[in-house]
């Protein structure tokens, strides 16, 4: 199944790599439809060996950099086109967040490519990554007030911000949540991380009104809801 994944690593390189992430590279690695992404060679190859990944691997491995990532950006969506497998790691922390990874995100959710990550313990930075949205500056906001016109007001105030957003918001709000920015922020693009790390894991991004018709009718579930720079 064609998808991007993002592949956390530790920031210490005497910490092991995650469980369930390093089981999904043992099993896949070695696949024909497997395409793994490295950041650079010499330190992604040193990790890999430590993690007890398989050696044979290496040989697979592609360069997605700084350097490099606009010139591979396009082959990458092409590959992942084509039913690939795609595996992006950064010499280590959580590819995608302050990192060339971004651009690659929000390319496969303009081409409507399946993205997602193996376990990361930090919701926020992880729908951060996960959005695509550019994050040179974004806001944590924290929770939306509950009362109006206490919300709207606050809604309408951080709206104002031309960066990325980050609100939290209880799982009963959350089609109400998404209803109130079809009316105050019509065409501004919102991404929706609902059940992040979970086998139910949903990613929607659009403008509020295409996420609308996307929800299920009495949707409940854990999310952080990211909303993209004004464009």
């Amino acid at each position: 199944m064609s998808e991007l994944i993002l592949v956390p690593t530790p920031i210490s390189d005497d910490l092991p790599l995650e469980t369930v992430a390093r089981e999904r590279l043992l099993e896949d690695a070695l696949k024909e439809d497997v395409v793994l992404l490295v950041e650079e060679h010499k330190v992604g190859r040193q990790r890999w060996l430590k993690w007890g990944l398989p050696r044979e691997a290496i040989e697979k491995f592609q360069l997605f950099n700084e350097h490099t990532q606009e010139k591979m950006r396009a082959d990458i969506i092409k590959l992942l086109k084509s039913g690939k497998r795609v595996y992006l790691l950064s010499d280590c922390g959580l590819p995608a967040f302050c990192d060339p990874g971004q651009h690659l995100v929000d390319a496969c959710h303009k081409q409507g490519i399946k993205v997602t990550s193996t376990p990361f313990p930090n919701s926020i930075a992880l729908a951060v990554a996960l959005s695509g949205f550019s994050h040179d500056r974004f806001s944590f906001c924290g929770f939306v007030p509950v009362k109006d016109p206490e919300r709207t007001d606050w809604m309408k105030r951080e709206l104002k911000k031309n960066e990325t957003l980050v609100w939290m918001e209880t799982p009963y709000r959350l089609k109400k949540l998404v209803e109130e920015l079809v009316k105050l922020n019509g065409t501004r693009e919102i991404f929706l991380g609902m059940d992040l790390g979970n086998s139910s894991e949903t990613l929607l991004r659009g403008t509020p009104a295409s996420v609308m018709k996307r929800l299920g009718e009495s949707e409940k579930r854990e999310f952080v809801l990211v909303i993209g720079p004004i464009s």
